[in-house]
C-alpha cells in the first residue's frame, strides 16, 4: 500500500477549502492557529488551562458509554487527566458505518493526537464526537456501492420522524437492508468475518447510536480513540450556562455571526444560514424543533416563551435544548480541552464563520486541522487506467466529454488510406504479369481480371474486418473509462463522500483501515494535499 499527494487544485473542492489548503494566509481573520505550521501545535496548547470541565465530563462519559454498550476505561482515565488535551474529529451515525471519509477523519484525530503527544509532552486524546443529536435522518440512512457506471445506493427504509437520529432503533428492517447490502457487494474471502463484526453492532434492538458506538469501538478503540457525545441529561448539564447564554447573548451572538459570515460571504460563501437562535427544542415525542424569536420572545413550533422565562427553562431543564451546527462545536469545546478539530470541507467552511463566536462564551477557536482526503485506488483500476490518456481529475468530466475526448485523442490508422494504397500497389504490379499472359494467350485476358479483381475483393473484406476489430477495441476502452469513472467518482461525486467504507473492508478484509494508517504514519502527512492510495 503506498500513499501519493495529489493537488487539491484538480479536483472539485470548493475554492474556500482550495484556498484554505493552498494559500491559508488570505484566509487569516477567520481563523485563529494556521494549521500547517508545526509551531501552531505548541501555541495553542499553551493558552489552554488545565479543565475541570473535562475530568467531570470523562465521568459522564463513562455512564454515556453504558448506555452504549461499550467499554473505554482506559481511554477515560487518561481523557480525566489534569492536563489532558485533545484533538477531535467528528460524523453523522450512517447506517454501516457512512462514507470513506469517515475513516478518513478518525485517522486523522489518531495520527495528529499521537504526533501531538509526542511534540508536547503531554497526554493528548484523539476523540470521536458522535453527531447524537442531529435529527437528519435521510442524510445517513443510505449505503453507496460503486459500479462499473454509476453509484448504487441501498436505502434503509424507515419512516422519517423528526427526532434524533441516535434515538432511533435497528428494528427488523436491518434484514431487508442487509440483504440488499449484502447483494450489492458479493461475497469475498472475508465477507463472513465482516458480516460478524456488522451483526454483533448493528443488531436489532440497539439505537443508531449505539450501533455506531460499537463499530468505531472495535476498529479504532485500541488506538486509544474517545467516543464522546452531548445527547445526556449528566452531560447537559455540563454545559447548561453555555446553552442559556446563547439566548441571554443572543444579540452579541447574532452580531458576531452575521459580521463573520458576510465578510466570509464576500470572498467566498457562507456555508450555514443564520437564524435567530442556535438552539433547538426537543418536545415530549422527541423532536427536534427550531427555536426562533418573535414579537414577544421565542417559540418552538407551538411553544412560547419570553425571554427570562426561555433562559430559566434551559437552566432548569438543559436536556430539553440542543444545538445548532454553529454551537455544537462550543458546546464541544467546553467540555474538551481541545487542541484541535479534524474538519472535512463543508466544516471548515462553517468554522470560518465562527471565529467571534467563541469569546462570548469565554473561547478561543481551537486549530481546524483538514481531514485526510484520498482515493482508493484498486490495483485493477490502476492497470487500466495506465492504458488511457487521461489522469485522476480528468474523470470527474461527464461521460459523453469523456467518451468524445478520447476518440478525438486515440492514435489509430487511416485504414481507408492504407487500403486505398494498397490496392493503387496491387494494380501496379499486376500490370506486367497480366501483359505477359495476354501475349501468350488473349483469351486468358477475362480471367486475369477477375483474379485481380478478386483480390481487390479480398482486401475489402480484410478493411471491413480491420474496421471492426478497430471498433471493439474502442468499445473496450470506452467500457473502462466507465468503469474508471464508477470507482473514481461514482454518482459524479468524490469517491470519499459518497462509498461506504464497509465496501472495502469486504474487498481487502477488515483490518484494511489499521493498514492505511500504518501507511500514513510511515509518511509525512501533508494534510494540504488530497491522496491517492494504491491497494
Amino acid at each position: 500500500m503506498t500513499t501519493t499527494p495529489y493537488p487539491f487544485d484538480k479536483l472539485p473542492f470548493s475554492e474556500l477549502f482550495k484556498t484554505y489548503a493552498k494559500s491559508y494566509s488570505k484566509l487569516n481573520s477567520f481563523y485563529t492557529y494556521n494549521p500547517f505550521q508545526t509551531e501552531s501545535v505548541v501555541k495553542r496548547s499553551q493558552v489552554m488551562a488545565e479543565s475541570s470541565t473535562q475530568q467531570k465530563y470523562a465521568q459522564a462519559l463513562a455512564t454515556y458509554h453504558n448506555s452504549l454498550g461499550i467499554n473505554q476505561k482506559e481511554q477515560l482515565a487518561k481523557l480525566a487527566q489534569p492536563d489532558a488535551q485533545v484533538v477531535v474529529t467528528g460524523q453523522q451515525l450512517g447506517v454501516y458505518g457512512g462514507p470513506v471519509f469517515t475513516i478518513y477523519k478518525t485517522i486523522s484525530a489518531i495520527i495528529l493526537a499521537k504526533q501531538s503527544e509526542q511534540k508536547l509532552g503531554v497526554p493528548v486524546v484523539p476523540v470521536f464526537w458522535l453527531a447524537d443529536e442531529d435529527h437528519d435522518f435521510e442524510e445517513v440512512a443510505w449505503f453507496g456501492v460503486p459500479s462499473n457506471e454509476d453509484l448504487k445506493k441501498v436505502i434503509y427504509e424507515e419512516p422519517v420522524s423528526g427526532k434524533m437520529v441516535s434515538e432511533y432503533i435497528v428494528n427488523e428492517t436491518i434484514q431487508s437492508f442487509k440483504a440488499e447490502v449484502k447483494e450489492a457487494l458479493g461475497e469475498t474471502d472475508f465477507s463472513a468475518e465482516l458480516w460478524d463484526l456488522y451483526d454483533s453492532c448493528f443488531n436489532e434492538g440497539s439505537s443508531f447510536a449505539s450501533a455506531f458506538a460499537k463499530l468505531m469501538d472495535k476498529l479504532f478503540g485500541k488506538y486509544g480513540l474517545v467516543i464522546a457525545g452531548s445527547n445526556t441529561t449528566e452531560i447537559k448539564k455540563l454545559v447548561t450556562n453555555t446553552l442559556s447564554d446563547s439566548i441571554a447573548k443572543y444579540s452579541e451572538v447574532e452580531e458576531a455571526l452575521s459580521k463573520q459570515s458576510d465578510s466570509i460571504a464576500e470572498m467566498f460563501h457562507s456555508q450555514v444560514v443564520l437564524g435567530s437562535s442556535n438552539l433547538f427544542y426537543i418536545e415530549d415525542s422527541r423532536q427536534r424543533v427550531k427555536i426562533d424569536r418573535n414579537a414577544d420572545g421565542w417559540e418552538a413550533a407551538s411553544k412560547t416563551w419570553t425571554q427570562e422565562a426561555l433562559v430559566s427553562d434551559i437552566e432548569q431543564n438543559p436536556e430539553l435544548f440542543s444545538p445548532n451546527v454553529l454551537l455544537r462545536p462550543v458546546i464541544q469545546d467546553k467540555l474538551l480541552n481541545t487542541l484541535g478539530y479534524v474538519a472535512g470541507p463543508g466544516e471548515t467552511a462553517y468554522y470560518a464563520q465562527m471565529k467571534t463566536l467563541y469569546p462570548i462564551f469565554g473561547l478561543e477557536m481551537p486549530i481546524i486541522f483538514p481531514r485526510i482526503s484520498a482515493t482508493l485506488l484498486e490495483s485493477g483500476i490502476e492497470r487500466i487506467m495506465e492504458r488511457l490518456p487521461f489522469d485522476l481529475s480528468k474523470y470527474n468530466a461527464r461521460i459523453e466529454d469523456l467518451e468524445s475526448e478520447y476518440v478525438a485523442l486515440a492514435d489509430t490508422h487511416d485504414i481507408e488510406l492504407l487500403f486505398s494504397d494498397w490496392k493503387k500497389q496491387l494494380n501496379e504490379v499486376s500490370q506486367d504479369p497480366s501483359g505477359i499472359i495476354k501475349e501468350i494467350d488473349g483469351s486468358l485476358d477475362g480471367t486475369v481480371g477477375k483474379t485481380i479483381a478478386g483480390f481487390e475483393s479480398a482486401l475489402d473484406g480484410l478493411k471491413g474486418r480491420v474496421y471492426r476489430s478497430v471498433k471493439q477495441q474502442e468499445k473496450v476502452q470506452l467500457q473502462r473509462i466507465h468503469r474508471i469513472k464508477g470507482q473514481l467518482y461514482p454518482g459524479g461525486g468524490l469517491q470519499e463522500r459518497t462509498v461506504s467504507f464497509m465496501y472495502f473492508m469486504n474487498k481487502y478484509g477488515i483490518n484494511v483501515w489499521d493498514d492505511v494508517l500504518e501507511a500514513f504514519e510511515g509518511e509525512t502527512l501533508d494534510l494540504s494535499q488530497h491522496y491517492i492510495i494504491k491497494l
